[in-house]
């Protein structure tokens, strides 16, 4: 469980409804919606920052372009209020954007992250955040991500690409924790609601 998440700010990470798109290969995560949301809903309630990411792409016919439908935040997600927006068009949210600038003008000392997917945009910025000296926390059961080919003729289930990422992470890059404990933690500093 995280023990300290004074100056931290959360950091979702392209939820956005082109994943549905059929051109994607398979998720494994049914409940990412529903950890993503509960998390945004319990940092809100605690008052504590959130900054929205959005992957807007430059790659042509992107289902995640700015003109396509699929570029637009899943039911629930983007930013309310005054919570900033970052847009990116690569894989980590440090490059190219004011994100770094963002965090530093909050005080955060603690980034927690989720999204998808956990292997690409998940991934990169907390290996980047990490780099740049945040304390990262990677909310693993928060993220999704996909079947991928293994470049030999067979796919290599999501499931397993998530897991061999949130290892990778949690050895170097992060503190891995679940929803539950961050939930569980705000509400013990009276920060949040119980």
């Amino acid at each position: 469980m995280p023990s300290n998440l004074i100056n931290a700010v959360l950091l979702p990470i392209d939820m956005q409804k082109a994943f549905d798109d059929p051109f994607w290969p398979r998720r494994w995560n049914d409940a990412v919606d529903a950890k993503g949301l509960l998390l945004l809903d319990t940092w809100r309630a605690a008052r504590m920052p959130v900054i929205h990411v959005r992957h807007d792409s430059v790659e042509p016919g992107s289902t995640l372009a700015p003109d396509r439908p699929g570029n637009a935040f899943r039911d629930g997600f983007g930013p309310q209020g005054d919570e900033p927006l970052v847009t990116k068009s690569v894989n980590s949210a440090f490059i190219g954007t004011d994100l770094d600038q963002r965090l530093r003008r909050l005080g955060a000392t603690t980034v927690v992250v989720f999204g998808i997917s956990t292997d690409m945009c998940v991934s990169t910025t907390v290996r980047m955040g990490a780099n740049l000296g945040y304390r990262m926390v990677l909310a693993e059961d928060a993220c999704d991500c996909f079947d991928l080919p293994d470049g030999r003729g067979g796919t290599i289930p999501a499931e397993t690409i998530h897991a061999a990422h949130v290892a990778t992470l949690g050895f170097e890059f992060a503190e891995v924790v679940t929803t539950r404990e961050l939930v569980q933690s705000l509400a013990g500093t009276g920060a949040a609601a119980a």
